[in-house]
C-alpha cells in the first residue's frame, strides 16, 4: 500500500542523508522525496512516498522519530489530505502537433511555458494519476524529456505538522 509521510526536521547538513540512510539500511524503497525549508528557516519539511504494509510503515515511523533531526512527523495517507506533483514535459511540436498539444495542455489545466520552432515545454500540476494520464495521451515518440517533482502534501482541516 502507498503511504505519504510528511516530516518536519531541522534544516541542517546531513539530515536528508540520515533519513535516506535509514531507508536504505532496512531495504525500504523511497518512491518520491521532496524537501524544502519552511517559513522557519531552521526547519525543513520533507514529503516522502513509500510502499509497505501497515506493520512496515509503523516500523519506519518509529525509526524516523528516533532520528535526532526529526522534530515531528505525520502520515498524510491515514486521513484526508491534499497531494500535488508538478511535471515539466518537453514535446516535439511541429505543424498540427502544436495546436493539439496546446489543446491537451488546456484540457489538463497545464500551461505552455516555453515555445521554440520545434518544441513546447508544458507545466502540469496535480495528482500523479493526472500527470500519468497526460503522458499516456501524448504520442510517446513526441516526448523529448519528462521531469517530475514527486508528491508534496498537506493534511486537510485542523490536522497540521507544526511545532
Amino acid at each position: 500500500m502507498r503511504h505519504i509521510i510528511s516530516i518536519l526536521m531541522e534544516n541542517e547538513a546531513g539530515a536528508l542523508s540520515r533519513v535516506a540512510g535509514l531507508f536504505s539500511a532496512r531495504g525500504y524503497n523511497i518512491e518520491s522525496l521532496t524537501v524544502a525549508p519552511t517559513e522557519d528557516a531552521s526547519m525543513s519539511r520533507m514529503t516522502l512516498v513509500t510502499s509497505g504494509s501497515d506493520t512496515v510503515i509503523e516500523q519506519i515511523t518509529k525509526q524516523l522519530n528516533k532520528l535526532v533531526d526529526v522534530v515531528k512527523l505525520i502520515e498524510l495517507s491515514t486521513g484526508p489530505h491534499i497531494e500535488r506533483e508538478m511535471m515539466l514535459i518537453k514535446l516535439e511540436a511541429r505543424g498540427a502537433d502544436r495546436e493539439e498539444f496546446k489543446r491537451l495542455s488546456d484540457i489538463y489545466g497545464g500551461r505552455v511555458i516555453d515555445v521554440t520552432d520545434a518544441t513546447y515545454v508544458i507545466e502540469l500540476t496535480g495528482r500523479g494519476d493526472k500527470l500519468d494520464a497526460f503522458i499516456a495521451t501524448v504520442d510517446e515518440t513526441k516526448i523529448i524529456e519528462v521531469v517530475r517533482t514527486g508528491s508534496s502534501g498537506v493534511a486537510r482541516g485542523a490536522r497540521t505538522l507544526r511545532l
